[in-house]
């Protein structure tokens, strides 16, 4: 049996799946696709059936015949390798070198450099390289995914022990359920490796060997071996540790203690079965230890875990070294990192982690998507209030602007830099402009600080409470930022006033664009026709002058020059300069040649620029006619009539209801008055 990762509601079962002969009517068939509700029950139904994966279990010896015998590179793996493992089978690595995971994919966004430098550790680390050796760190400031990537990794753990491939044995009753490869003595190991190729490392734990003796007179082959599965919940493979009180913190949390009860049972505290084997490493033995906010903890709680993950083994008193075999993932916050870095005996500490920095997302859009996952996530009241379609995006703009570093550029560079990070086309800027702006400009500490998006979502939130409709429009949630801008207690006046000044460029630079440009599209239908003669008129004009030719007048069908009033009416709309409307003629004419030698049309979306050059002087041209629809105080049956069929237009095709839709035309009215 083989399940994916992420449970599809209509997987299909193999023949030799459990559930697999169960078939269902044609007529019930039809009611589960079409009835959600059933829909659900039926994946929840396939999601029990995957679940019965073959518990095995039988002696050391059926282990090694049945087991060991058909996969033993599978067997040997260590924990780098399993999750290693785990991760490629959730993976594709694309052309750039990138790794595509549907494991982060829901969850995740913007923070690909990260996701992709995690995914080296563990590359490395299954390889046998000395990364391996290393406790990995995942630091960055509160909310920007660290936690919900060690989640994920710990989720996708859990599903791919349920595979065929994730199979996972265990010494039965071990305490630290280690491989059962341990039990083979070293002067046989050189044996195992020539007969099945595989290295085996660690020893068998205290527990296991008293039992070996005492139980089973020291006949291994005897020793009971089980298949399990990893489960947060059950302790098995996965071991979390929070900090309490430094004060009162105590290792034994970490590697557990005399059990007291069992003393007298065993009569002898030196006994490993009168042991107490919860502590967080036992547990997270064969898998991962998530150490949450590890450098809250006392000096001698890191010791013990760089040793582990540099040795492999803990020490406690009365027994021999524990060999574990773990991986272990910490995170902390900047404040704490810093306050690390000061004292100087935390050198050799520093020297033993691979420290990689999960920085918040430059990339207003999927800044949006965070923002988008954590509503759907919320309850009802939260979820079901219509926000306008730039709500989202315009809350993320503010966001970015607070994560960039201060430098000496204008407003304008600011505008450029987010519009860069979001993938934008902008204008003068070549690739190697581009490049310089997204690695050797940025800051060190770019995306380090500055907004979260649990404070965006504190301000919407804020915002539907003190609303009474169940609609909210962009300028809505930008009064709701600089609400909760000014009413934070924590935030200094100085950088109050900073980031009160990056709501004004968000909604100047970046609103008041996007909602001009909606209403303009709904007050003309016709305007992508409109908008696609247009450009047409621009390459004949632009063709005829790069020539040197004469155009025919379609209607006097007289000769006349090309119209170099109405290129550069164009142009200008995009910022092109008279010393540079050659080269970007060139150009236009260029891609135009390159779709016609392809077969294919160019349109509107085969050029950036120029679309948005023809889209701003299609609404320069028909900005009266706006006027006149959207401010008559009394108006008319026909201008009536026209208000609202840009209204439905803006609600049907461009994501608004009826009170944002109003906003926005009368917003966008409002500009046009300005100018």
């Amino acid at each position: 049996m083989c399940i994916s990762l992420r449970i599809e509601p209509a997987l299909i079962l193999k023949e030799d799946q459990p559930g697999a002969n169960v078939s269902i009517p044609g007529d019930e068939q039809a009611t589960i696709l079409h009835d959600p509700h059933a829909s659900f029950i039926e994946s929840l139904g396939v999601f029990t059936r995957q679940h019965r994966a073959g518990h095995w279990s039988g002696s050391f010896a059926q282990f090694m015949e049945q087991v060991l015998s058909r996969t033993p590179q599978q067997v040997a793996r260590s924990s780098h390798q399993y999750i290693w493992d785990m991760i490629r089978a959730t993976c594709t690595e694309g052309g750039d070198g990138h790794f595509r995971c549907r494991l982060f994919g829901e969850d995740l966004f913007g923070i690909d450099d990260a996701i992709d430098r995690v995914v080296d550790y563990f590359k490395a680390a299954a390889a046998g390289s000395e990364i391996g050796r290393r406790l990995l760190l995942l630091l960055g400031p509160p909310s920007g995914g660290k936690s919900t990537l060690v989640i994920l990794l710990k989720r996708g753990l859990e599903e791919y022990s349920y595979t065929d491939d994730g199979a996972l044995y265990a010494i039965g009753g071990c305490p630290v359920r280690e491989s059962p490869l341990h039990l083979i003595p070293h002067t046989l190991r050189a044996t195992c490796r020539n007969t099945y190729g595989i290295d085996i490392s660690g020893d068998i734990c205290p527990h296991c060997r008293a039992r070996l003796e005492d139980q089973y007179a020291g006949d291994f082959m005897q020793m009971p071996v089980e298949r399990f599965f990893v489960s947060e919940a059950g302790r098995s493979a996965i071991g979390t540790y929070a900090p309490h009180d430094p004060a009162t913190a105590d290792l034994a949390d970490l590697v557990g203690s005399v059990d007291l009860s069992k003393v007298a049972q065993y009569g002898d505290e030196g006994d490993p079965r009168a042991w107490s084997w919860s502590g967080a490493v036992y547990a997270a033995s064969r898998g991962v230890l998530e150490m949450i906010e590890i450098l809250k903890v006392k000096r001698e709680f890191l010791y013990l875990l760089l040793t582990l993950t540099q040795e492999k083994n803990v020490k406690v008193s009365r027994f021999p070294l524990i060999y574990l075999d773990e991986t272990i993932l910490a995170h902390t916050n900047l404040a704490e990192f810093r306050r690390f870095l000061q004292e100087s005996e935390n050198e050799a500490l520093l020297d033993r982690m691979v420290i990689i920095q999960v920085p918040y997302t430059l990339n207003y859009k999927e800044e949006a998507r965070i923002y988008k996952k954590l509503i759907s996530s919320a309850a009802p009241a939260f979820r079901d209030v219509h926000l306008d379609p730039h709500v989202l995006h315009a809350a993320a703009v503010f966001a970015i602007l607070s994560r960039i570093q201060d430098s000496d550029d204008k407003e304008v560079e600011l505008v450029k830099k987010v519009r860069i990070h979001a993938n934008e086309e902008v204008d003068g800027m070549n690739r190697a402009d581009v490049r310089r702006i997204k690695e050797k400009d940025k800051a060190p500490d770019e995306g380090l600080a500055g907004v979260s998006p649990r404070f965006v979502i504190n301000a919407l939130s804020n915002a539907i409470i003190s609303s009474n409709r169940k609609s909210l429009s962009t300028m809505d949630v930008l009064l709701a930022l600089k609400d909760g801008i000014e009413s934070d207690a924590r935030i200094d006046p100085k950088k109050k006033r900073k980031w009160v000044d990056y709501l004004v460029l968000t909604r100047k630079d970046f609103y008041n664009r996007w909602v001009k440009e909606d209403v303009h599209k709904a007050l003309f239908v016709s305007f992508e026709q409109e908008a696609q003669d247009l450009l047409n008129k621009y390459l004949d004009e632009v063709e005829a002058m790069l020539d040197n030719r004469q155009i025919k007048d379609p209607i006097t069908n007289e000769e006349r020059r090309p119209d170099e009033r109405f290129l550069r009416a164009v142009e200008e709309k995009i910022h092109v300069s008279e010393s540079g409307k050659q080269s970007f003629r060139q150009e236009v004419v260029r891609k135009a040649m390159g779709a016609y030698k392809r077969g294919a049309r160019f349109g509107l979306d085969s050029h950036l620029q120029l679309n948005d050059a023809v889209q701003h002087y299609l609404f320069e041209q028909r900005r009266d006619v706006l006027r006149l629809v959207s401010s008559a105080k009394r108006p008319d049956d026909e201008i009536r009539t026209k208000i609202s069929a840009v209204e439905k237009r803006l609600v049907d095709e461009y994501g608004y209801d009826s009170h944002s839709a109003r906003e926005a035309l009368n917003y966008v009215t409002t500009l046009l008055a300005q100018e």
